[in-house]
């Protein structure tokens, strides 16, 4: 896709609120046909939504946490805040286009040693330039 006139080329769903049984109920909407399942990885349930993510150096895996800030995910998502957060990775496929969810990774801060804990920031050493918008 060009940067002047983008398009989409893949779609995971990886929580938030829309999801079927959650507290959403979507009445109406012309692109997502039905509300999605919830995400389990390795057995876990994986309760809120994306907060941050980060794109490996070579484009090809895009990490995510769920971790807003403890003040909303105890408001939005208080699951997050009983049983920790998680990260996750979204495998790129930058040949063909699409994003598929990576069932074989999980870092779950829930198992922390003082956990559960939240993880909100990724930062890789040397990353790509969404690492550099810290605020």
């Amino acid at each position: 896709s060009r940067a002047c006139k983008p398009r989409l080329v893949g779609q995971v769903f990886v929580g938030g609120s829309i999801l079927r049984g959650g507290p959403v109920t979507v009445c109406r909407d012309e692109e997502l046909k039905c509300q999605p399942e919830p995400l389990v990885i390795k057995c876990k349930r994986v309760y809120g939504g994306p907060a941050k993510i980060q794109l490996s150096v070579d484009g090809k895996r895009l990490y995510v946490t769920n971790s807003f800030y403890s003040t909303w995910d105890k408001q939005f998502y208080p699951n997050v805040v009983k049983e920790g957060s998680v990260m996750l990775q979204i495998d790129v496929d930058t040949e063909k286009g699409g994003l598929t969810v990576n069932k074989n990774f999980l870092v779950d801060f829930g198992k922390e040693p003082n956990g559960p804990c939240l993880a909100h920031d990724i930062r890789f050493p040397c990353g790509d330039s969404t690492s550099d918008i810290l605020a």
